[in-house]
Order: structure tokens, then sequence, then C-alpha cells
């Protein structure tokens, strides 16, 4: 007899799930599985809203899972602990960021890049090893490896963590990897949302000069005198651009709308690279004259756990937090219709523990 979606396990939970492609959610009540040896069960105080749980409640990107229950910027508290647990206990404060779970074997795995891993599984909407599909942190309950769980140090509020293991690690780790990190460099940042605010944020704190690129006048001020950006240009305004050509060492293009890159290639100074780290749904044309100049286009793609616990850990020594608004579960359905006008500043944050049981 087949078994119903989210009805795999005994361990009974609740959550907000899509049904459908038009990504409403609502109510759901769930299963998961029951602890394992080397899982921990974390209780779910709080949920990030990334603009991929739009995409993927809406099957944007592909057919998806339906029920499906999105959040992977999970934060919350151990309530039980497997037999062979040895970094986590009962009470400790803990997130979860995109994935949760990869082979353990493979190089990317042994260079702790098991972001990287050709069998990594996400946090939701993804089939498990035991052939269930995974569910997200819109939930009062996840159960995670304990590998793939991250510790929250008492510095930082559970509400600012969250964020923190999506769009945190989605900007770190670049700029770290491509030598972005450094006091004499000049970092672009194209997009000011909730990815691209933690990239100004976390470019400053390691000392860089950064210049913001937006299609927004109106995020000028917001720019330079709240996140602290070094300039702010309009990359409609061409005089505004020429000003800056072959000025950066890098950028990071957090944009997820389809967009021009010539522009922005013309920005880079020869050997450094537009590193794209939003993600369109449409394919994004690639012009190949500026790239004769080595000049390159790549991507990146969140962290490994080692990095990502740095990153954390990072981010309590210079305190950055990522710009929230908290809201009820009960208001998500309306704050992804925000999402989609970026009518947030600058990252929606679900307050799963005090609104979740009162809501469903």
């Amino acid at each position: 007899m087949a078994i119903t979606p989210g009805l795999e396990h005994t361990r009974k939970a609740i959550g907000w799930a899509a049904r459908d492609t038009s990504g409403v959610l609502s109510p759901f009540n769930f299963t998961r599985r029951d602890t394992g040896e080397k899982d921990v069960a974390i209780k779910v105080l709080y949920s990030g809203i990334c603009h991929t749980d739009l995409h993927n409640a809406k099957s944007e990107w592909g057919p998806s899972f339906y029920p499906l229950v999105p959040g992977h910027e999970i934060a919350g508290e151990v309530i039980e602990v497997g037999s062979k647990v040895e970094k986590l206990k009962v009470g400790d404060k803990v997130g979860v960021g995109c994935m949760v779970l990869s082979c353990r074997s493979c190089k990317s795995c042994d260079e702790n890049l098991e972001n990287y891993c050709p069998k990594m599984i996400l946090t939701y909407g993804a089939k498990y090893v035991d052939g269930s599909i995974t569910q997200g942190g819109y939930s009062d309950l996840v159960v995670v490896d304990e590998h793939f769980v991250i510790s929250i140090p008492d510095g930082l509020p559970l509400e600012a963590a969250a964020p923190l293991l999506c769009a945190g690690i989605t900007v770190y780790s670049p700029l770290i990897y491509f030598g972005l990190d450094k006091p004499d460099t000049h970092v672009g940042v194209v997009g000011l949302g909730g990815v691209g605010h933690m990239a100004v944020k976390f470019a400053k704190a390691f000392g860089a000069k950064v210049t913001v690129i937006s299609t927004s006048p109106n995020k000028r001020k917001e720019a330079i005198e709240h996140l602290g950006a070094d300039s702010f240009v309009v990359s409609r305004e061409e005089d505004q651009m020429q000003a800056i050509k072959g000025t950066l060492d890098g950028i990071i293009d957090t944009v997820s709308a389809v967009h021009p890159l010539l522009p922005l290639l013309d920005l880079l100074k020869s050997h450094a690279k537009l590193v794209i780290v939003g993600v369109p749904d449409k394919p994004l044309e690639l012009p190949i004259f500026p790239l004769l100049a080595r000049k390159g286009v790549t991507g990146s793609s969140i962290g490994g756990i080692k990095e990502t616990q740095e990153m954390i850990d990072f981010a309590v020594k210079h305190d950055i937090k990522p710009d929230i608004e908290i809201i009820p579960i009960d208001y998500v359905n309306k704050a992804m219709e925000r999402l989609v006008k970026a009518d947030v500043k600058y990252r929606f944050v679900i307050d799963i523990g005090n609104t979740l049981k009162s809501s469903s």
C-alpha cells in the first residue's frame, strides 16, 4: 500500500505546506522520523524565509514534491539526542541550513564542502535515504544528523541566527574563496535584498571597500548610512557606471531576476570575477568579449558545515546580524506576496515557537 506523502513516519509534527503550484501555504499535519543514534531532534523556534522557498513552493525551478513544507533557515533548541551523538546535548541552541545529509566520503565531503557533494540532500523537497521527502523549518520540529547541525553561540539571538544559515553563508563563502576578504579589495554588491545586505555587512567586516550596485536610487541612503557601504551606483545611470569601470576586484551578484551581465563585467578589473549567488528562473545572456580580458563569471552555493560554523562564529565576533522583520506563521502568505515585490528590509523570520500551534 502506498504511504501518503508526509506521513512516512510515526512522530507527529505540524507545519505549513504548499499543496500545489499556487504556492499558497496552509496548516499541515505530518510526521518526522524517530531520533536515530546520530540524530538530533530540534524544537524549531524561528525559520527565515528565503526567496528559494517561494520558487520551490510554486515549482518555478522544476517540479516540487507536494505537500511541501519550506524553510532552510532554521534556529531552535535541541530536545533529544541519539545514543551516539557527540557534540550536542539537550538544551543547546542550534541551527540547520540548506542541507541535511551528504555521502561523507567523496572528495567534496573530504574537503568540508558537503554542499557540493553529488549526493547532498536538501533540507526540504528532496528524497531522503529512507525514501521519504524532506520537509523544512516552517514546522515545529526537525530531526537532523548531528553533523549537519550548527551550534549557535549565546551572543547571537536565534531570530538573527536563522537567516545567516542561508543568506549569510551564501555571501561569506565566496568572499573568502575568491579573496575578497582583504582590506585592500574593492567589492561590488549587486542587489540590496536579503542576501545583498548580508554581503555588504560581511565585506565591510573584512575591511573591504564596498560599492552597492542597484536599480533603485532610493536605496542609496540606506546602503551608505545604515549598512555602511562606501558608495552607491545606480546601474541604469550610465555615467555612474562609467565612473567605476574597471575598478572592482570582484562582484557578488545577489539578484534573482533576469538582468544583463555586460554592464557588471565592465566594472571588473582584469582577472577579477563576477560571482553569481542569486538564481534567476531563466538563463542569463553571457557576453564573451569582456571574458577576453581574463574576467570571469562564476557562481557559489552556500558553504560546507565547517565554514558555516566559522561564519556564525565570525558574525558573533563582529556583531553581524541580518535586518529582520519577525512575523507570525499565519502571515506567511502575505510575506510571500511582499517578497515578490521586494517589500521587506531585509529578511522575514517566522516566529515558529510562539505562533505555529495557535495558528494551526
